[in-house]
């Protein structure tokens, strides 16, 4: 007798599960398997807000599959071994689990995994779960792939009928606690719960009542929190996939098209910005499935001279939100809290540890990582290094972090909600606190001049730039990596392109050009 393993990785859900539609369509007995690995969880990126996000999401969907007659197998501990013990027991015939694109440490395991099936003719069927195609020789036709992949049928939960003459039962193994994983405790007391109810909920708010105006309040933490989706933690752990949250803005657009101007509002707007956001999503996993490396290396191997000390000082307080500079300081506090602060916030954070604070990417990123709630490696990386200056084809965006404390909140409502020392400081000072250094109440005085500080790093970074060697690296970095679309039309192919740069040309814009238009929803 034969066995067919559905290897549950960041897919919590038993609704449009390529994965398990398509193990439900043999004849096999089935094995619905998820496994934690506690090494996974010891890696620099994870933490406990991670941790527990991902155990609502399994109990849920381990209900779920329990509503249909159905055990999810829980194990826990190295997956091979795990693969090994099963096989040994139950023959495996295939196993079915989507295509992941995470750290890379799971990389390295997904090597190891495939060889081991190959040596045991076990198939593995690893289908798409969004956008990002695996082996991918370039870009050309990537916008093209990704729309056709969205417009597909979404696939219904498999019917009990189905399912109940082929499930194999297995014992579970109990969940370790949070500190039996070493995760230390990170005191995210408001941060979002897991599951595929809430991330249901949300959606249909956001499209209906909340994302009227996403468009022109999605850049300020006192207006991101209510106006953006909030979507993307359920997007990273796959409680709701890609394709259902595109198919359902566009049933709302459609019900738009029928309606008054007047009635219309800033929906129209709102969704497009929305949709333009979920193909940027996969564009930047993209980068990270096609050169794992980004993890942990420049794009650009010019800027591996840059930053290599570190000053600890300036990490602790930029880690601890306590630079002196009050909009750094609350967006970092919000973020420790919360699990989640909308992008142009997330861009300041990691732009001010880069350039103001010349911090290595490396560690602030693994801060942040640990911080994000809907921590996404593909998208993390390319956008700490897009806001580090380190891709290489990217323009040098320093953010003003006293700008955008005035443009973001003007009247102070953030900073004093997140910074209790500032409470009482005027309005007029409650931006550069500094000026009225008798309230500060034990708020730090700025750890850098602002100003000069941003001179100076900028200078660093245009002067490599300069290099006849910086720009020909550049040029393949484009080939590889930048967008070749212009909203929905498919831009140049490849030959194009690669004349364009010969002339030194902007070959490829949106990469260049639109630095916040990708959004953490």
């Amino acid at each position: 007798m034969k066995y067919d393993i559905v290897w549950f990785k960041r897919d919590l859900r038993i609704s449009d599960n390529t994965a398990l539609s398509l193990a439900c369509q043999s004849n096999n007995n089935l094995i619905l398997l998820y496994i934690l690995e506690p090494k996974l969880w010891q890696q620099p990126d994870m933490s406990k807000r991670h941790y527990e996000f991902l155990c609502e999401s399994l109990s849920e969907l381990e209900n779920e599959l329990k509503n249909l007659g159905q055990n999810l197998v829980i194990r826990v501990g190295d997956t091979l071994e795990i693969l090994q013990e099963i096989n040994n027991e139950f023959p495996i015939n295939n196993i079915f689990s989507h295509q992941e694109t995470w750290n890379y440490w799971t990389f390295e395991r997904d090597k190891k995994i495939l060889t081991w099936s190959k040596s045991q003719n076990i198939k593995w069927h690893e289908p798409a779960q969004n956008g990002v195609i695996r082996r991918l020789k370039d870009r050309n036709g990537w916008a093209a792939n990704w729309n056709k992949l969205m417009q597909q049928k979404i696939l219904p939960i498999p019917q009990f009928q189905e399912l109940s003459k082929k499930s194999t039962k297995l014992i579970s193994d109990k969940l370790p606690t949070f500190s039996e994983l070493n995760l230390a405790e990170d005191n995210c007391r408001l941060r979002q719960k897991g599951g595929r109810k809430i991330a249901l909920k949300l959606l249909d708010s956001f499209l209906y009542k909340r994302g009227e105006n996403y468009t022109r309040e999605m850049s300020s933490p006192l207006t991101a929190f209510r106006s953006c989706s909030l979507l993307s933690p359920y997007i990273s752990f796959g409680t709701i996939s890609l394709r259902e949250i595109f198919q359902a803005v566009e049933k709302r657009q459609i019900e738009l098209q029928a309606m008054s101007k007047n009635a219309k509002g800033n929906w129209p707007s709102a969704l497009r910005s929305f949709g333009g956001r979920l193909r940027w999503h996969c564009h930047f996993i993209q980068k990270l499935e096609d050169e794992p490396k980004i993890e942990f290396a420049n794009f650009h191997p010019a800027y591996d001279s840059l930053r290599l000390q570190c000053n600890d000082e300036f990490l602790q307080a930029w880690q601890q939100g306590k630079t002196g500079f009050p909009m750094v300081d609350a967006t970092m506090r919000c973020l420790i809290a919360t699990g989640w602060i909308n992008f142009r916030m997330r861009a300041m954070l990691m732009s001010f540890a880069s350039y103001h604070l010349w911090l290595p990417w490396q560690k602030t990123a693994l801060h942040l990582a640990r911080l994000f709630t809907d921590y996404e490696p593909g998208i993390h990386y390319s956008q700490v290094q897009m806001q580090s200056g380190t891709t290489g084809i990217n323009a040098v965006r320093i953010y003003n972090p006293i700008k955008q404390s005035f443009d973001q909140d003007p009247q102070g409502i953030f900073i004093r909600k997140w910074i209790a020392e500032l409470e009482e400081m005027p309005d007029e000072f409650i931006h550069t606190p500094w000026q009225k250094p008798e309230l500060l109440n034990g708020y730090p005085l700025p750890i850098v001049d602002e100003a000069q500080a941003r001179k100076e790093a900028a200078a660093k970074i245009y002067t490599l730039r300069k290099d006849t060697e910086h720009k020909i690296t550049a040029k393949k970095i484009v080939i590889k990596h930048g967008s070749r679309k212009s909203g929905l039309k498919q831009s140049r192919n490849a030959s194009e392109i690669k004349t364009k740069v010969r002339k030194g040309k902007k070959a490829v814009g949106n990469d260049e050009l639109q630095l916040d238009l990708f959004s953490e929803n």
